[in-house]
């Protein structure tokens, strides 16, 4: 058996270890307990994001789902940045390798599909090697298949409300447009 170990794999475990990050997921408090890596490969600490409503969403650049979460996602962020919601997009290639690009070829795409929101270096979201940060989500909002709290596809959505807390977890089929009554309720 073959195991392939790309950089931005190494450099997350890594970050893991040495970053703000919960040795035990299980124990955090809140998504603010966790940092994460921008697509710049720049720590970001998420208590960065203390007081606004986010919406963290796995992202892939080549799935049928793209091109119209890209663009509805978009529509929110420019509707309700001001209100405080911030969008948290986490390149993953999990999904029949729909995200194969590097976090520059990655930042590429969404710069030329106008992105503003925050996009983060490509992660796992499932799996031994899924970050700390999606381990969290997962646990606090398991979905639908009360055996596999795993994502299922590119653009699973989660809510966490003003306390850093996971309130919601939406599918990938659910448009980002479809959340506005819930982003409403905790703005």
């Amino acid at each position: 058996m073959k195991f392939a170990i790309t950089l931005s794999a190494i450099a997350a475990l890594i970050f893991c270890v040495l970053a703000g990050n919960p040795e035990d997921y299980t124990k955090a408090q809140s998504v603010y307990d966790f940092s994460a890596i921008d697509i710049h490969g720049k720590e970001v600490p998420l208590e960065k994001y203390k007081g606004n409503v986010l919406l963290i969403v796995n992202v892939a650049s080549n799935c049928g789902l793209t091109e119209r979460n890209y663009k509805q996602l978009n529509e929110l962020y420019e509707k309700y940045e001001g209100k405080g919601l911030r969008i948290l997009a986490f390149p993953s290639n999990q999904f029949l390798q729909q995200e194969p690009g590097t976090d520059k070829e990655i930042e590429e795409f969404t710069q030329k599909h106008g992105v503003k929101f925050d996009v983060f270096s490509k992660v796992d979201v499932n799996g031994d090697n899924a970050i700390p940060l999606y381990k969290f989500l997962k646990l606090k909002q398991p979905g639908t298949n009360a055996t596999d709290s795993s994502i299922e596809w590119n653009f699973t959505k989660f809510i966490v409300d003003k306390d850093g807390q996971v309130v919601e977890r939406d599918v990938p089929k659910k448009d980002p447009l479809e959340l506005i009554p819930s982003i409403e309720k905790y703005i």
